[in-house]
């Protein structure tokens, strides 16, 4: 029986080209949802208007604070209490992450506290449907976990534009139950609203034996984006891939990104290669893979360190990390050993 966590397990056979889940619009929370709640009224009459991320996030955090009141609380009360994406991490955290990621990480948080600081007196203007001040509700950790929730959790389902919401693409939907379906970049699925149905459906193109996790795949994502993007990083990836920052480029071939790049672009455009040229390419990309691997081996050194004395929350964070430092590890190793062989 498949240990799944938090997925879901199939307790039937299901054949190749069957639908896993078929999930009724009704079921689904979106923009329109929102729009026709509560805060309907609020949103509709706020100039600019908001985004359809900021009414989901916005509702999200309403619901949870009502507690058992809300229809929504079942599935509320199981999505995560925090997450481990770079947004929820220290500076000192991602300082760990490979360079080109460090870079997106921060340009994500910044990202973030822009928008929670930009729509502050937007929230204040909800003040009248809580007796407690919004100050103390909607604080910046609250807001970060529904900004995670929806970034990690809705599927893509494209909307009407709604005239009381700004006009950023409608694309989200959350889906309780359905968004229990874990990534694997193995499995082939089929994933989309049913406009004759009406409901959102699931269909495995493999199909799924009796008691083993019911899968999805989001796509041919790479670890960095997996982690960027959901907060994890997915085992054996076979889109994973070792990134090569512009400056460790210049730092391991002592010569300009310019040169550099354009005489690999020449090669791959099919230009021919002499002996020598081929030495040098040869000899390039293992400084490269040396250079990199130095930095690794001594990120995955402070990520050990840091285990030592880490809370459970921070552990998972240091988890993810780890691994793709470790996943780096390993793709590099492969390219030495090939590299060397071919000098």
């Amino acid at each position: 029986m498949a240990n799944t966590g938090r997925g879901l397990m199939a307790t039937q056979t299901f054949m190749a080209k069957s639908s896993l889940i078929s999930l009724p619009e009704k079921c689904l929370l979106t923009s329109s949802t929102v729009l026709k709640s509560y805060l309907g009224h609020f949103i509709k009459r706020w100039h600019p208007p908001i985004s359809p991320l900021l009414a989901l996030c916005c509702f999200l955090i309403c619901e949870r604070y009502r507690g058992a009141a809300s229809e929504w609380s079942p599935y509320i009360n199981i999505l995560p209490k925090t997450y481990t994406c770079p947004v929820y991490f220290s500076d000192d955290i991602i300082d760990l992450l490979p360079l080109s990621l460090q870079k997106k990480a921060k340009e994500q948080k910044e990202g973030f506290q822009e928008l929670f600081y930009s729509f502050f007196t937007f929230f204040h203007s909800l003040q009248p449907l809580f007796s407690q001040p919004t100050e103390e509700l909607f604080t910046k950790d609250a807001f970060r976990w529904a900004w995670c929730s929806v970034n990690t959790r809705t599927v893509y389902m494209e909307h009407e534009q709604s005239k009381y919401l700004s006009m950023e693409k409608d694309i989200y939907a959350l889906a309780p139950y359905l968004d229990l379906l874990n990534h694997c970049p193995n499995v082939q699925v089929k994933a989309s609203f049913n406009k004759q149905t009406q409901c959102y459906e699931v269909q495995s193109l493999q199909g799924c034996k009796k008691f083993q996790q019911a899968l999805i795949n989001y796509g041919p994502h790479d670890n960095h984006r997996l982690l960027l993007e959901y907060g994890f990083v997915a085992p054996g990836n076979p889109h994973s891939v070792v990134y090569v920052d512009p400056a460790t480029f210049s730092k391991g071939t002592h010569k300009p990104v310019r040169f550099c790049s354009t005489s690999w672009k020449s090669v791959l455009l099919g230009a021919a290669v002499s002996q020598d040229g081929e030495y040098w390419c040869i000899t390039l990309a293992l400084k490269l893979c040396k250079t990199i691997s130095g930095a690794n081996v001594k990120a995955l050194e402070r990520l050990s360190e840091l285990k030592e004395s880490a809370d459970l929350f921070l552990l998972e964070q240091l988890g993810v990390v780890e691994s793709l430092r470790k996943e780096e590890r390993s793709i590099l190793g492969h390219a030495q050993v090939i590299l060397e062989k071919l000098l």
